[in-house]
């Protein structure tokens, strides 16, 4: 058991874990998602009790009631981070006060209690802690993290949960797309929106990507690796993609990106990338994007770059924006080189090669 910030974490170690040589033929071809590593933290909340049993155990299928307001009202939010390892050997965290903020937006919006900083980020130490060598250390890999809370109180009425659940787990990351940092072409959606106004976009909740699902289905269908969505309102203005927000590069070097509302994704790879392209000198418009503008900038030389970010993919070149009557841009159009720079300052940053202009990495061991 370990205290830090008085927050307290009763420790189990897996009975079982998975051997050295096991877990090295997995680090060494990670890919996204596949893996967990040995065991997960859980703190439970209760409207008498609040939070409370915060633990550290075996990675285990979770025990759900089929009555679980979860699984009938998609009362659940999540977020994404990852651990890195450094030269040295120490593991750290990229902005993770950021996503903890972000998480208890989410919770507002969806109904669920606010989990404090301190517990969002000694759980993320504790598991980083528990599994270390979990962590892999050859370029371009992390840990990635998955804090996650969930209506868990068996009842069928419609209404904010009096019993929740908060877990995280870990998974060994690679490459995001299966091509690597090649640029992709993505996909609009003509007839399904993302989110509208007043409505949940802005919160990392589960029910937004499951909405997401449909339209990616028909992007892979047309050769695509991402979908971009619209504006609900005139289904004219860029706002962003499943899962990631993006970025347009004029030819005079100015970053454009949509501004921010409450059917965007405050995404904090965004925020650093804005902060980062600042900091090299660039110029930085947020505000609306046409579909028109960026086909007749494409068309015109206007545009040169185009690119999406988030922490799952960090940033990744896009080469063609397309729809059922339209394509614009090249499919052999390369990875640009402000995108390039974005890209490489970012992760030096990430990975500890360059000194971060902000207090952005925490430590985890």
């Amino acid at each position: 058991m370990k205290t830090t910030n008085l927050v307290q974490f009763a420790r189990q170690r897996h009975p079982a874990p998975l051997s050295n040589a096991e877990r090295q033929v997995i680090l060494s071809n990670p890919g996204f998602g596949k893996f967990h590593t040995d065991h997960m933290v859980t703190v439970d909340w209760t409207s008498e009790q609040g939070w409370h049993d915060h633990r550290i155990k075996p990675y285990a299928p979770l025990m759900l009631d089929p009555s679980s307001l979860v699984l009938h009202y998609a009362q659940a939010i999540f977020e994404g981070l990852k651990a890195y390892r450094h030269q040295d050997g120490s593991l750290w965290a990229f902005r993770p006060q950021a996503n903890a903020a972000r998480f208890n937006r989410s919770a507002e919006r969806l109904g669920l209690p606010e989990l404090p900083q301190e517990v969002f980020l000694e759980s993320l130490r504790q598991l980083v802690q528990t599994d270390a060598s979990w962590v892999p250390s050859t370029p371009e890999t992390s840990l990635y993290l998955r804090p996650v809370m969930m209506a868990n109180e068996n009842f069928l009425g419609v209404r904010g949960a009096e019993k929740v659940m908060f877990f995280v787990i870990g998974s060994p990351a690679g490459a995001y797309f299966s091509n690597g940092f090649a640029p992709v072409p993505i996909w609009v959606s003509a007839d399904r929106t993302r989110a509208a106004q007043g409505g949940t976009g802005y919160a990392k909740c589960a029910g937004n990507y499951a909405g997401s699902l449909a339209p990616l289905q028909e992007a892979r269908q047309n050769g695509c690796a991402q979908v971009l969505f619209l504006d609900a309102q005139e289904g004219r203005y860029l706002e962003e993609l499943g899962g990631m927000n993006i970025f347009i590069v004029l030819k005079d070097g100015t970053l454009a990106t949509p501004a921010l509302s409450d059917s965007i994704l405050a995404g904090v790879t965004r925020a650093s990338v804005i902060e980062i392209a600042k900091l090299l000198g660039l110029h930085v418009q947020e505000r609306k994007i046409s579909l028109q503008e960026v086909g007749d900038g494409l068309a015109s030389g206007e545009i040169t770059e185009i690119f999406a970010c988030g922490t799952a993919a960090v940033i990744f070149p896009i080469s063609l924006i397309k729809g059922r009557t339209f394509s614009h841009g090249r499919s052999d159009a390369p990875a640009g080189p402000v995108t390039l720079q974005l890209r490489k300052e970012l992760t030096d940053i990430q990975f500890g090669h360059t000194p971060t202009p902000h207090p952005w990495m925490f430590r985890l061991d």
